[in-house]
């Protein structure tokens, strides 16, 4: 299976050899609890997201994110920030590209639909706010969770 491993300032890290644009997705519910998803790629904990196709928008492709991933439907309220932190490079073992992190974090609510694992996420689930750093993410993820908090390397709106 393609594994995705993260470094952070690393000096074994590869070199980046790609900058994709990509998007996350903090999606809350009315009870305020945040949409989670445990990665297939690393078995870490995250918020939804991916690659912003050619040819659609920004939240296109974080709505459509959202929904291959998690099986749940939301719509984009806000902004959180933009992450763009040249020290944490992203290696995908399936074909060798070493990604320097580009990603613009949305806040969205949930439409409709039912949390559900994807190809891509192993488990989907509502998590409190008080309890989404307690799962095992990567340090970057942890940085897109805390809403209230300027977060280095991020441009606040």
């Amino acid at each position: 299976m393609a594994r995705r491993i993260d470094f952070y300032d690393d000096p074994d890290a590869p070199a980046p050899n790609s900058l994709v644009p990509s998007v996350n997705v903090v999606v809350t519910n009315e009870a305020g609890d945040i949409l989670m998803i445990r990665r297939s790629d690393n078995g870490n904990w995250a918020v939804p997201g991916g690659v912003i196709d050619l040819g659609e928008s920004l939240p296109q492709a974080a709505v459509r994110e959202t929904r291959e991933e998690t099986g749940v439907l939301c719509e984009i309220t806000g902004l959180v920030g933009i992450y763009t932190d040249p020290k944490h490079v992203i290696l995908y073992t399936s074909n060798g590209e070493a990604r320097q992190e580009f990603s613009i974090v949305l806040t969205a609510r949930a439409m409709a639909g039912e949390p559900t694992p994807s190809s891509e996420s192993t488990e989907v689930r509502w998590v409190s706010r008080n309890q989404v750093e307690a799962l095992r993410m990567d340090r970057s993820m942890v940085l897109r969770t805390r809403l209230r908090r300027p977060a280095p390397g991020s441009i606040r709106p």
